[in-house]
C-alpha cells in the first residue's frame, strides 16, 4: 500500500526542472530584499566592521554584488553556479563579521540564531550544485 502511494506520489511530483526554478526564484527573491536595504541605507557600517577587522573598507561594495547582481543572475539563470558561489561566499563573509558570538546561540523560541544566514550560505550552494535547470531567460547552455 504504501509502496503504491509513494509511485503514484513520484510521478505526480517528478519535475526537478520546476523545483530549480521554483529554489532559484524564491532564494534570489528574498535575498534581493537584504540587497534592497544596503541600496537604500548604503554599507557604510560594513566599510567600518571591515576596518576595525584590519580589511580595506571598499569591500563592503561587494555586499551590492553579493546581495544585488549575484540574486538577479540566480533569478533570470545567468552564470548561476558561479552567482550562487558568489552569493555563498558573501553570506559567509557577512555571518563571520556580524555573528560570529552567535554561533552557539538559540533565539527565544530556540532556533539556531544563525538559521537564516545558514538556509541563505547552504541554499547558494545547493544552487551551485545543481545549477538552473531548462526553465531560465537565457538560451545558451554555457552561460546557465
Amino acid at each position: 500500500m504504501f509502496s503504491a502511494i509513494n509511485n503514484g506520489f513520484s510521478r505526480m511530483a517528478d519535475h526537478p526542472d520546476f523545483g530549480k526554478l521554483l529554489l532559484r526564484l524564491t532564494f534570489g527573491i528574498l535575498l534581493l530584499f537584504h540587497g534592497e536595504a544596503k541600496v537604500h541605507n548604503g554599507v557604510g557600517w560594513i566599510a567600518n566592521m571591515l576596518t576595525a577587522h584590519g580589511f580595506p573598507g571598499f569591500i563592503a561594495y561587494g555586499a551590492y554584488i553579493g546581495e544585488i547582481v549575484a540574486p538577479v543572475m540566480v533569478i533570470i539563470g545567468l552564470l548561476t553556479r558561479p552567482a550562487a558561489f558568489v552569493i555563498a561566499i558573501n553570506l559567509l563573509v557577512a555571518t563571520l563579521l556580524v555573528k560570529t558570538g552567535a554561533i552557539w546561540s538559540r533565539t527565544d523560541v530556540g532556533a539556531w540564531a544563525l538559521e537564516t544566514e545558514a538556509l541563505y550560505f547552504f541554499g547558494g550552494v545547493i544552487i551551485m550544485l545543481l545549477g538552473a535547470g531548462k526553465y531560465t531567460l537565457i538560451r545558451n547552455p554555457r552561460l546557465q
